[in-house]
């Protein structure tokens, strides 16, 4: 913390990109339809920051986390241009999954940041953005789906395929000891996705999956929990905590139907916005209500926008890749991104991620994806036009 670490790596980042931008001129800025749903999100976000109902606090998150994601959305997608780039950016990522997996089971088998006395935490006693189970298995998705990836893609060197098993092992024992029924639905998605392309069977996999949610469940020691356990009769407390935030982010949206409450202002409004009230504010736990609560209607549009045209551009650009043979780093990097998107998406219903890196991130590289799939066709085609032009005359 006292070196902010972060902020002395992405000083040099900017730094580079300018360099390369209007110095060497090497480097080209361009625009996609991921980066327009992106900008217009990002716009919509800094419109609400105006007109919050708790100014202050949607400046301070808007100037401390949201403008820095908006910069680096467009560093990463205009610096990551070639195949290492791909593999750099995978291989770093799993690293930093392996780091936080690390510290997360070194937590748990210590004792130190438990909440309700069995889920992992890092730093709660620092408010760490770690500091919460849900959050923590949030951000440990993020990794695993480039983990498995990794692990499972054929060309990747074997020395790399063991890194990413060896993480993915790792990540997922991390996950199951924040015992958040998000992240286990997330690490299902993440699986299932890549069983898709290895099992053939669909209702062999379909199988495989429901014995494997029973026994993460039953490993994740679900029905212990002090919230949300076996103990608790009809609907838990957790699930009713959600219930009412969501129902209050609902309300806010209706209130404020264009521009919600505001950045980092849902705990702010709980009070006055819940249908229940015990005393305590309450976080959304759903990136979706999330953002209808603090950007209203047109924010929820414009973002489930975003994510759609991001996952069908990581699905094409994957397919495209793998029926061209493209080169194994820029292969894993699409099966990552659609199985990384999908299960941000589908953990996202129950966890709170819709102003915070994961998504953005893998928005980012989804445009440089994307955009260097294109590159590669292009330069393609003249050389199949060649091949048949050649075989033409052959034949005559």
């Amino acid at each position: 913390m006292p070196f902010r670490i972060p902020q002395l790596l992405a000083i040099p980042t900017l730094g580079v990109l300018a360099w390369h931008i209007i110095g060497t001129r090497q480097m080209k800025p361009y625009w996609s339809r991921e980066l327009s749903w992106f900008a217009a999100f990002f716009g919509l976000v800094t419109i609400g920051v105006v007109v919050a109902s708790n100014r202050p606090i949607a400046l301070a998150y808007w100037t401390a986390t949201y403008v820095k994601i908006g910069i680096m959305t467009l560093a990463i997608a205009w610096m990551t241009t070639e195949a290492t780039h791909f593999a750099r950016a995978s291989r770093i990522l799993v690293l930093a999954g392996l780091a936080v997996s690390y510290v997360t089971l070194s937590n748990k088998i210590n004792g130190i940041g438990l909440v309700e006395g069995t889920r992992v935490t890092i730093g709660r006693e620092m408010q760490s953005v770690l500091g919460d189970p849900n959050d923590l298995s949030l951000v440990l998705l993020f990794p695993l789906a480039f983990a498995v990836s990794l692990g499972t893609t054929r060309g990747v060197s074997l020395f790399w395929r063991f890194f990413g098993i060896i993480a993915l092992i790792a990540i997922v024992s991390a996950i199951i000891a924040t015992q958040s029924r998000g992240g286990l639905l997330g690490i299902m998605t993440v699986f299932g996705l890549f069983g898709l392309r290895i099992v053939k069977s669909k209702a062999l996999l379909i199988s495989i999956g429901g014995l494997a949610m029973l026994v993460l469940f039953a490993v994740a020691g679900i029905s212990d929990r002090a919230s949300g356990g076996a103990a608790e009769d009809g609907i838990d407390e957790s699930a009713m905590g959600r219930i009412y935030a969501w129902g209050a982010a609902f309300h806010m949206a209706v209130e404020r139907p264009l521009t919600g409450v505001g950045l980092d202002n849902f705990l702010s409004n709980y009070f006055f916005y819940s249908s229940h009230w015990d005393g305590l504010n309450h976080a959304v736990h759903s990136t979706w209500f999330g953002v209808l609560g603090e950007t209203g209607f047109p924010g929820l549009i414009v973002f489930v926008g975003m994510i759609a045209t991001s996952l069908r551009s990581a699905t094409k650009s994957s397919l495209r890749l793998d029926a061209t043979n493209a080169p194994a780093d820029a292969r894993a990097m699409g099966r990552a991104l659609v199985a990384g998107l999908a299960a941000c998406c589908v953990s996202g219903t129950f966890l709170t991620q819709g102003f915070t890196w994961p998504f953005y991130i893998q928005i980012a590289l989804t445009a440089a994806l994307t955009r260097y799939t294109e590159m590669q066709t292009a330069k393609a085609a003249p050389q199949d036009a060649t091949e048949l032009e050649g075989s033409s005359e052959k034949s005559l």
